[in-house]
């Protein structure tokens, strides 16, 4: 009730209709008004105004409350600015980068050097919209052909700007703000000129380690400041060096439209290089690594993990907390040990990272982000970037619903349930460690329409498998989750493919097991019945769901994707990832049924030819063997 055993007001509800009520109650229980009419006098007035304060403040005080801690705090400000107590500078956005060859052709072979300055300009269009590329850094060549190569430029999308400040210790709020909030700040270059009279220029890196710093070192600070918007700001003279009165600082980077110009593969040059015009363009990696500003919540996850790092990669929780520094582009990153390595190999530690455009890294940027961690590195420890496995999971779904609930037909039903399962994919899967739980998957399904009664889901693991043609090669494919096999000999086919084409064979082959751990290669005369070409083609290990197919000479498949889609009936429909995998819906191969109800519906037959569903059906397609 509103009023304790003492008397006094509950204090601990404090929405607005609480409030009021609890000043009711309380002031009916003074003699004064123990038969006054609240809501019917000017009373009621004060009453929402006395309710409407409290209710602002304890709303304020709440907020207030909450900002103070990293944990809680909602706003942005608050967030980035306990991450700066830790130690931790949110990533900004991150423009799309490429890798190009740059041809200059009819240059007079007298002159032996070619420059390409920093700011050469490429276009390029990515779904009908057109970018712009610059490069960043000055690139020289050397000919006596007239023809110059400049290999491997890195070029980022955007636009490069300069902005400068001239020192003024007189003004006490001076600030070396980046005016933009779309800058990329691995773009910036902080150059300080002595003066407008003097040239001399000195550039400034960004300080990555306190203690090595003394009263000379040109070295900046960079924080973020309001409005996503980042600011530049140096020594005091004693840890590092403090510019003086009437120095220059030239704030040069890039302003990117972060991810949109990713997948960008076709470049022209936009402006001439060194004078010359006759340029060509080649990419030899396209764009990617574009990323939007990181976001609150990843500020409060990152900013802790960075700070018990303490600025060194040892463990895998500490490379996991660099990487979104070094490489921002990031939707789920994975770290092992090279102890826990399949087979175990020590001295090296495990990266997978799944970027938020595609499912892998170019080779490019693997490199890059190599390089970029070797000042985290322990001297013994090699990091080694390796892709992400995709393990799909192909469901056969069944839905019962009561007709009489929902003026929503079969189709419509079915329609709900596939988006059902689509958005539980986004939600919860697709990512490293996301583990599976066929049950979550079924109670998403049945709470979806009030119509539903029921929902089953058979699960196989798919794998799609990148071939080398026309050449006889082993194949592992590691499911890392248990098969199904009940029983020696049973005739459920537990591992199944596409078509293919082996080596001297005009059949379409396909895989099969024989329920005793080995696989075998056939072909279907008629459609029906299966041929077996080869009874002994490899192995699977029904515990751990590994295949193995031995010497396998493929010289084409059916599939238009070019890769052999694989496919396994786990033992358990709960499916766990491994490493490196990353589980996903097959949105698109999966197959969805809604049927009504007929106990339900109060059909006179209903039990007459009524189907239930298995969630371990259909294991394998039956065909006859000869």
């Amino acid at each position: 009730m509103a009023i304790n055993s003492k008397g006094k007001l509950e204090i601990t509800d404090l929405d607005f209709d609480t409030v009021k009520s609890n000043f009711k109650t309380f002031l009916s229980q003074q003699n004064g008004f123990t038969d006054y009419n609240f809501e019917g006098s000017g009373m009621a007035v004060l009453m929402d105004l006395l309710a409407y304060n409290t209710h602002y403040q304890a709303f304020h005080a709440n907020m207030l409350a909450n900002e103070m801690f990293l944990d809680t705090s909602l706003l942005r400000a608050s967030a980035v600015s306990h991450a700066k107590a830790l130690g931790y500078l949110p990533a900004s956005m991150r423009a799309s980068v490429a890798t190009v060859s740059v041809t200059v052709k009819g240059v007079p072979t007298s002159q032996t050097t070619l420059t390409m300055s920093a700011g050469t300009v490429f276009t390029t269009s990515v779904n009908d919209t057109n970018y712009q590329f610059v490069s960043v850094a000055d690139h020289t060549a050397t000919s006596d052909t007239g023809t110059f190569l400049f290999p491997d430029i890195l070029i980022y999308e955007g636009t490069r700007v300069n902005y400068t400040y001239t020192v003024d210790s007189s003004n006490l709020e001076q600030q070396f703000v980046i005016p933009s909030s779309s800058v990329d700040t691995n773009t910036l270059v902080v150059r300080v000129q002595n003066s407008a009279s003097d040239a001399t220029t000195e550039t400034y890196s960004l300080n990555s380690d306190f203690t090595t710093l003394d009263s000379t070192s040109k070295k900046y600070f960079l924080q973020e400041i309001e409005s996503g918007r980042f600011e530049v700001y140096f020594g005091d003279g004693v840890f590092g060096y403090k510019p003086i009165d009437g120095n220059i600082v030239s704030l040069d980077y890039v302003v990117t439209n972060g991810s949109l110009a990713d997948g960008a593969s076709a470049f022209n040059a936009a402006s001439t290089v060194g004078g010359y015009s006759n340029v060509s363009v080649l990419a030899t990696a396209p764009a990617s690594g574009g990323s939007f500003a990181e976001t609150v919540d990843s500020i409060k996850f990152n900013a802790p993990l960075k700070y018990a790092s303490q600025g060194r990669a040892v463990t895998p929780d500490d490379y996991k907390s660099i990487l979104p520094s070094v490489y921002s582009n990031i939707k789920s990153v994975q770290v092992w040990g090279g102890e826990d390595n399949d087979p175990a190999i020590y001295g090296r530690v495990y990266i997978s990272i799944r970027p938020n455009t595609g499912d892998s890294l170019t080779n490019t940027t693997k490199s890059q982000i190599i390089t970029s961690l070797k000042k985290y590195n322990v001297a013994s420890v090699t990091p080694v970037i390796v892709d992400p496995e995709i393990l799909q999971l192909v469901l056969t779904t069944t839905v019962k619903y009561n007709s009489t609930l929902t003026t929503k037909t079969s189709s419509d039903i079915k329609a709900l349930t596939d988006t059902t399962i689509s958005t539980f994919n986004v939600n919860n899967l697709e990512k490293f460690d996301a583990v599976f739980r066929h049950s979550n998957l079924l109670q998403n399904i049945d709470s979806s329409d009030q119509a539903i009664l029921s929902s089953t889901v058979a699960v196989k693991l798919k794998r799609a498998i990148t071939l080398t043609l026309n050449a006889a090669t082993k194949y592992t494919i590691s499911f890392n989750n248990a098969a199904y096999h009940p029983t020696a000999n049973h005739s459920q086919t537990v591992v199944e493919s596409g078509g293919f084409y082996l080596l001297g064979s005009n059949e379409v082959q396909y895989i099969d097991d024989d329920g005793n751990g080995v696989i075998r290669t056939f072909y279907l005369l008629g459609g029906t019945t299966k041929t077996i070409t080869n009874a002994s083609a490899g192995t699977i290990n029904y515990n751990t769901g590994q295949v193995v197919l031995t010497s396998f000479n493929i010289t084409g498949i059916t599939s238009s994707s070019g890769k052999l889609d694989v496919t396994l009936k786990p033992d358990s429909n709960d499916v766990i990832p491994v490493r490196n995998q990353v589980i996903e819906i097959d949105t698109v191969n999966g197959t969805t049924t809604a049927e009504v109800d007929t106990f339900a519906t109060g059909t006179s037959t209903a039990g007459v030819g009524y189907t239930t569903n298995s969630s371990t059906a259909s294991v394998g397609t039956a065909y006859t063997t000869q």
